[in-house]
């Protein structure tokens, strides 16, 4: 009897043996199942970088596009408002000479008053005022003048005023022009005021007559 308690001991004792031994794995396989966990950690990190790389540039791409974009629809914009306000300065010009003479009264004086307005409203501004220092950016000249009493380069008179949208000039203020004179026309003009005149040659005496010969009759004319 104690023989046969001991066999199926022994068997029982072999079968905790062997599921112990299949629960627990290999340390050379522990290693391997881990090399490729973190390989596949770094490649699917990899291709996570390169995906945010992707989008990052095609949001960058958007939004250069979208700045593009506004930049040509600005520049559409006051390409055609300055076209516009540029067919209408004759029209501004035929006023101010009205307004110049007088003639801007009643119904005519309150139809320009709106158009000005509303001119204005557009963002046109008018400019060109007398004894301003010469631009050749914003002014040009239509007269030239010389004086000693500027010291460079004045617009003395505003001929036509100038009008701009911003910092685009639609039209230069047409002006009349007074700068000190060359140095060497001063110097010239300073010299010849400064000679003193020539004495006048003296008038030519008319010979005495010879003996005998009677003086010409000044009443008297010769044919």
């Amino acid at each position: 009897m104690s023989q046969e308690r001991h066999e199926p001991e022994a068997a029982g004792g072999e079968v905790d043996q062997m599921v112990d031994g299949l629960a627990e794995p290999a340390e050379g396989e522990v290693e391997t199942a881990d090399a490729v966990d973190e390989g596949m950690t770094i490649e699917l990190t990899r291709q996570l970088d390169e995906r945010t790389l992707d989008l990052q540039r095609l949001q960058a791409e958007y939004v250069n596009y979208k700045r593009r974009v506004e930049r040509d629809r600005e520049v559409v914009r006051d390409t055609a408002r300055a076209t516009v306000l540029t067919g209408l300065l004759v029209v501004l010009d035929d006023v101010d000479r009205a307004r110049q003479h007088g003639e801007l009264t009643g119904g005519f004086k309150a139809v320009a008053d709106s158009l000005e307005r509303t001119l204005a409203g557009l963002g046109l501004e008018s400019f060109g005022e007398p004894g301003e220092a010469f631009d050749p950016r914003i002014h040009e000249a239509l007269l030239h003048e010389h004086s000693d009493e500027v010291d460079g380069p004045t617009a003395q008179r505003i001929l036509q005023p100038g009008y701009r949208v911003g910092d685009r000039v639609l039209r230069p203020a047409r002006v009349a022009v007074v700068d000190r004179p060359p140095e060497g026309a001063a110097q010239d003009e300073a010299a010849e005021q400064s000679e003193p005149a020539e004495p006048a040659e003296p008038a030519e005496q008319a010979e005495p007559a010879e003996a005998g010969e009677a003086p010409p009759d000044p009443g008297s004319d010769e044919h």
